[in-house]
């Protein structure tokens, strides 16, 4: 049976070869691509009510769009610009720190100190940041002197200045919103990596520092860093406390020079810069806390615009 087989087979003719009983060989299949009539008249639509926006705000006579060009690098707005960098900055850092030892006492087992934390969250994220500002900078209408016994003692509205009143009232108010952000993040971290740490002789706190946090930063960076970005815009409430930050100085010079509305526009170009440029590096950041749980990381965005580009010129030579 075996040798029969064989022979069949060495005598049979290869499956490449096509004889000319069998007939023409079939063609070729040509595929061609579904047209998406909807996306391209969806584009011209949105793209026209863009057009007509930029127009009526480009063709208007009561906006001196010169103003807006000499004023944009001006030293007032740039030391504003410059103010409020440092006051969002230090806020979020503070907001973290504290963030970082609220979540921590909330998921403590100690019932006082997991109370304090509750409450601490509770009342700070159920009260406006404005209302907060304007507690501190009054604060001096409760506590005239500023009493710390043998260490410090000064009258209250020298110590509560414009400066401290937003870093206490932007600062403790994120302090509740990382709380949550933080508690979260550790509490998606496996209880059996804790209880493994705790069999291999690890305390408690470096348990914490070593195995959980590390882990834990996955899930705390990206909210983190969407906070930041809303700190930079929420940092213009100072206003109310006469800290001069970029929208109190975009506004003196717009009211002695009449250009309101262009001052504001220069507030806007600049408050979009800057949450452009930490809007990258969060991407970034978050993408390198990606690499322990994603085999493929995400794409930059060169790449998703190369991508793009690449497909929109697939999409056009096809229907050549």
């Amino acid at each position: 049976m075996s040798d029969k087989f064989d022979k069949e087979t060495a005598g049979a003719r290869p499956a490449a070869t096509v004889s000319k009983d069998d007939g023409p060989a079939p063609a070729a299949i040509k595929a061609i691509p579904v047209r998406h009539y909807g996306r391209w008249i969806s584009a011209v639509v949105v793209l026209g009510l863009v057009a007509l926006l930029v127009n009526a705000f480009a063709t208007a006579e009561k906006i001196q769009w010169q103003a807006v060009g000499d004023y944009v690098f001006d030293s007032t707005v740039l030391a504003g610009a410059g103010r409020t960098l440092l006051i969002s900055i230090l806020a979020m850092v503070m907001g973290v720190v504290l963030g970082v030892v609220l979540a921590v006492m909330r998921l403590s087992k100690n019932p006082v100190t997991s109370w304090v934390a509750w409450v601490y969250i509770w009342f700070f994220r159920g009260t406006p940041v404005y209302v907060q500002l304007l507690l501190w900078f009054n604060l001096a209408l409760i506590f005239p002197v500023l009493n710390l016994g043998p260490l410090y003692k000064d009258e209250m509205v020298d110590v509560m200045t414009p400066f401290m009143a937003a870093l206490l009232g932007l600062g403790l108010n994120e302090a509740a919103y990382m709380a949550e952000i933080c508690r979260a993040g550790l509490q998606s971290v496996d209880e059996g990596q804790t209880e493994a740490a705790h069999a291999l002789g690890m305390s408690h706190g470096k348990t914490l520092r070593r195995i959980v946090i590390p882990q834990a930063m996955r899930v705390i960076v990206p909210p983190t860093g969407n906070e930041f970005i809303n700190m930079l815009k929420t940092s213009s409430l100072v206003y109310a406390v006469t800290y001069n930050e970029l929208l109190r100085a975009t506004s003196t010079i717009g009211s002695t020079s009449y250009a309101v509305m262009e001052m504001l526009f220069v507030a806007c170009i600049w408050y979009l810069v800057i949450t452009s440029v930490f809007s990258v590096g969060q991407y970034y950041l978050e993408r390198r806390f990606a690499r322990g749980s994603s085999r493929n990381l995400p794409a930059t965005p060169w790449q998703k615009v190369k991508a793009n580009m690449m497909a929109f010129s697939r999409e056009r030579n096809s229907t050549v």
